[in-house]
């Protein structure tokens, strides 16, 4: 997802949405202490080692479990190179024996014809170009014949998240000459340029003569952006709820938003979850009223559109053409159905999306099966012939919950070449269960189902499911019925190929605390600290390094064991009640956002997306060598409440990491977020994006170079201009040999 670093104080967080307001447990007991990031400490209870990494850092949010095509290299040592250490200079750092090389930036042309990015703000046709906030990320191999070949390591596609864009207030201001409007009503050409960078990119890129380039002119490059035509489909489709003026059948809308982590079918198909999709939408501040307040109004504040909301960027101002009329969604027509105006619009959106990356002449599609939420990756558990498939899911919203689609079909192998991938993603994504996870203090845990049948769900009082397209549109609310546990912002996830455990990234949460107030929650065993991290003078309460956790599922589709895979923190913080993991200096980091598993290597690859300890390093990518599930053993965690009572919270953690599990393996450009991460199938290149460097620059300073945060990538020699743009990276070894050897 997206941070804004260091945003100034008028600025409203539209990635940090909160609007669980539930009673569900966020665990069984446990209470937070203070302590401060340079050693203060309160508290003790013995140290705590977590596990040999093997789940976190997803490209950006995703985490593809297609099967392997290729053998992987004979037991190369890994993680033989000398780790980075913390940086904040404005550049990507790499250890020595590695290049990294800036491959396809904000603006790049995807298409023949169109200039070359002149980086100033007059750029245009950006929806033949490269989208901005590259993020999740997946490859696609080529053969000679340019058609799919699964082996191929030296051509092929990328697909590529575009999340979203750096603005201040308002204005994507980099995009614009001047820095752009911050006021309302937005100018139509800005707004236009805009929705243009949201979407994906899939792009051809090629080795020649030992480096490697994106093919601008190639026929097989396209653009989705904020409005392109999508399919409505699973339960979900031509329901009442999707209705639009666009629409008015409810089996079409327009755009894919905020896309973050992804995932790849066993089929071959791209699959890019969206995120924080609600802040692009405005209400009126008497829509509750209009609607009679119906449990439309219900639904839209759970998902975080109270009455009177504003936008993100103000696109509904753009003018009366329906283009800009959708980002309303209030009640404005007279129809009794919202076949007249955008009030069911924001419905189309939160949702997998799938994507042919072979052919862009096939529409994507809406996989509603899979649940609406504020999606990250989508990650295939183990593909067996003649069982079901499971996909696994997580909703990054503070206090929000993990999900577990599994399909009605049984895994067929040679639906792995089928001609007709979006066919076959119709078999195995339209029709199945869905799950979400109640997580047991004693390590244990229950995939509960989300359907009708489920009488916690048929009597909820709260709101009235109709059907199952009801619980498809509004995942969370059926998730709140059944009493899934509350997570600290479920980000990236991803599948362990050796044993098929499932890890998950726990970005960071502030609502924890050992004295909570209201919309504050205690700790439990699955999210168990609550501590205060000084950033300076800077208080940052609740969970602020973040977690990950991996799962393993039991001896039925609806129990699994679990245990903390790791805290991120400061090295020098409290072994006690902060570093639980022991954490050394070339290995702490903190907040753990994408999430990616080698199928060369079998590394595990953490990415971060990180606030809190910027002020000693810029966001970073290590490298883990993956234990299992129960290799540690469980630590207490003893708090002091304010009224002087105790509260001891007693969770499972893996393994103690080691400088021959984990290490850092990258360092990002001043301001960044890395994610996003792909391979080639022999393991000999990697392809990283780098999100928003510079984004802590002021929108006054957007004429002044010498005032940008950061200058990259054209401090590395790539691109005109100095205004700094996200870029996807490519990572080869020196010697030609595998990543993280």
């Amino acid at each position: 997802m997206n941070h804004r670093v260091d945003a100034p104080e008028q600025a409203i967080d539209f990635n940090n949405e909160n609007s669980n307001t539930s009673a569900n447990p966020t665990f069984d007991s446990v209470l937070g202490a203070r302590l401060s990031r340079r050693g203060l400490l309160r508290g003790s209870v013995g140290s705590v080692g977590t596990a040999v990494l093997a789940g976190f850092g997803v490209t950006a949010c995703g985490g593809s479990d297609d099967p392997a095509v290729v053998e992987p290299p004979a037991a190369p040592k890994l993680l033989g190179f000398g780790a980075v250490p913390k940086s904040l200079a404005d550049v990507v750092a790499v250890p020595a024996g590695y290049t990294a090389s800036v491959l396809f930036a904000l603006g790049d042309p995807i298409a023949s014809g169109v200039a070359a990015y002149k980086n100033d703000g007059t750029d245009g046709d950006f929806d033949k170009r490269a989208g901005d906030h590259h993020d999740g990320m997946e490859w696609f191999g080529l053969g000679a014949d340019g058609k799919r070949n699964d082996n191929a390591t030296e051509r092929g596609l990328l697909a590529i998240n575009h999340e979203a864009t750096t603005d201040e207030k308002l204005s994507s201001f980099f995009l614009h000459a001047n820095g752009g409007t911050s006021t309302l009503p937005r100018p139509a050409a800005e707004v236009d340029k805009e929705t243009d960078i949201h979407g994906i990119a899939v792009i051809e890129v090629a080795k020649s003569g030992g480096k490697w380039s994106y093919v601008q002119n190639s026929a097989q490059n396209f653009r989705l952006t904020a409005l392109s035509a999508i399919e409505i489909a699973g339960p979900a489709r031509g329901n009442a709820q999707l209705i639009t003026k666009y629409s008015p059948t409810g089996t079409m809308t327009r755009g894919t938003l905020n896309n973050c982590g992804t995932g790849k079918t066993p089929w071959g198909t791209f699959l890019t979850g969206e995120e924080n999709w609600f802040g692009y939408f405005t209400r009126g501040a008497a829509d509750d009223a209009a609607r009679g307040n119906d449990k439309s109004v219900t639904s839209l504040k759970r998902y975080g559109r109270n009455q009177g909301a504003a936008s993100r960027h103000g696109w509904e101002t753009g003018g009366a053409d329906d283009k800009y009329q959708r980002w309303n969604n209030s009640k404005t027509g007279a129809s009794a159905n919202g076949s007249d105006d955008y009030r069911n619009e924001m419905n189309g959106m939160g949702f997998i999306v799938e994507i042919d990356a072979y052919d862009k002449t096939r529409v994507a599609k809406k996989r509603t099966g899979l649940g609406r939420f504020a999606h990250e990756s989508a990650a295939f558990g183990k593909v067996e012939a003649g069982k079901p498939l499971s996909i696994y899911m997580g909703d990054d919203s503070r206090g929000e919950y993990i999900y577990k689609f599994v399909s009605t079909a049984t895994w067929n192998a040679a639906d792995a070449n089928a001609n007709d991938r979006m066919a076959i993603g119709d078999k195995y994504m339209d029709s199945g269960k869905l799950y979400a996870a109640k997580f047991n203090a004693d390590g244990t845990g229950t995939w509960v189902e989300l359907s009708l049948s489920n009488t916690a769900i048929s009597g909820y009082t709260a709101y009235s499911f109709a059907d199952a397209a009801d619980i498809a549109i509004n995942t969370r609310i059926a998730a709140d019925a059944v009493g899934a546990t509350k997570m600290d912002r479920p980000e990236w996830n991803a599948v362990n190929p050796a044993n098929g455990e499932i890890y998950f990234t726990l970005t960071n949460n502030s609502n924890r605390s050992v004295n909570p107030a209201s919309g504050q929650y205690l700790p439990d065993a699955a999210n168990p600290r609550a501590y205060t991290d000084m950033k300076g003078t800077s208080a940052q309460p609740g969970n602020p390094n973040g977690h990950l956790v991996r799962m393993k599922e039991g001896s039925s589709t609806t129990s699994f064991s679990w245990d903390v895979y790791l805290f991120g923190a400061e090295a020098g913080a409290d072994k006690a009640l902060v570093n639980i993991s022991s954490l050394t200096a070339d290995q702490d980091f903190s907040s753990p956002d994408g999430l990616v598993f080698s199928k060369a290597t079998g590394i595990c690859w953490i990415q971060t997306d990180d606030g809190a300890y910027t002020d000693v390093t810029n966001c970073m990518m290590l490298a883990a060598v993956p234990g299992s599930v129960g290799d540690g053993a469980k630590k207490t965690l003893s708090y002091t409440k304010a009224d002087g009572s105790k509260m001891d919270i007693v969770t499972p953690v893996g393994k103690a990491a080691t400088d021959s599990t984990l290490k850092r393996f990258l360092v990002g450009p001043k301001g960044s977020e890395i994610t996003g991460l792909a391979e080639t199938p022999d393991g000999k290149a990697i392809f990283v994006n780098i999100q928003h460097p510079g984004e802590g620059t002021g929108m006054a300073n957007v004429g002044d170079a010498t005032k940008f945060q950061s200058q990259w990538p054209s401090n590395a020699g790539y691109g005109a201009g100095k205004r700094p743009r996200s870029a996807t990276i490519v990572i080869t070894k020196n010697d030609g040999g595998v990543i993280g050897s």
